[in-house]
């Protein structure tokens, strides 16, 4: 697949989930393995409605200037696609209602009938503490990755990291996860106003 098709997939996901508050003005990020050795990955400066060639850069496996430009979320990004070979695209958002979620629960069960089906039950990771989470991350989420045999990995308080080969079933796992959450707490808050 050349690198402008790829460009173009990532900018229409990054604008559907912008619309969708999954990404922030400056937060989240977005990646694409284009051949060994490399990824193509937003920049830190990226607003994620407008992703366009000034806000994706090309980095390699090994560290040059360019990584200066890259998201935060480099290292982490480099990690996952260097430990598992069928890492495709890589994401990480901040969807609002599985953050919350998150924040008072230790494990996602979704009790409607496409998040059962598509999802089953998801564990929420505890980082404990975020003084040196970033550090962490990077080591810590393609263990979890390959340890628990999943490819997402949802972070008490802080968001989703998810990688997938195919960049749609990557985006409706996401959706759906969202959808979920925004079920369970909506359920929770119903049984709340009953008692």
């Amino acid at each position: 697949m050349n690198k402008e098709h790829l460009k173009k997939q990532l900018s229409n996901l990054a604008l559907s989930m912008f619309r969708k508050d999954f990404f922030g003005i400056y937060h989240g990020s977005i990646s694409t393995k284009t051949e060994t050795g490399r990824f193509l990955i937003n920049t830190k400066e990226a607003i994620f409605d407008a992703i366009d060639d000034r806000s994706l850069i090309e980095l390699y496996f090994k560290q040059d200037y360019r990584w200066r430009e890259a998201s935060i979320d480099a290292n982490i990004h480099y990690n996952i696609y260097s430990k598992i070979s069928e890492a495709k695209y890589v994401c990480f958002t901040m969807p609002q209602f599985t953050t919350a979620y998150s924040l008072n629960h230790n494990i996602i069960t979704p009790k409607d009938f496409f998040g059962y089906n598509e999802l089953g039950s998801i564990e929420i990771y505890n980082p404990k503490q975020f003084d040196d989470w970033y550090e962490r991350a990077q080591s810590e989420i393609p263990h979890y990755f390959q340890t628990k045999k999943t490819n997402i990995i949802v972070v008490k308080g802080y968001g989703v990291y998810t990688y997938s080969r195919d960049l749609h079933e990557m985006a409706k796992k996401l959706a759906i996860l969202e959808k979920s959450c925004r079920l369970l707490m909506l359920n929770d808050s119903s049984a709340l106003e009953l008692d």
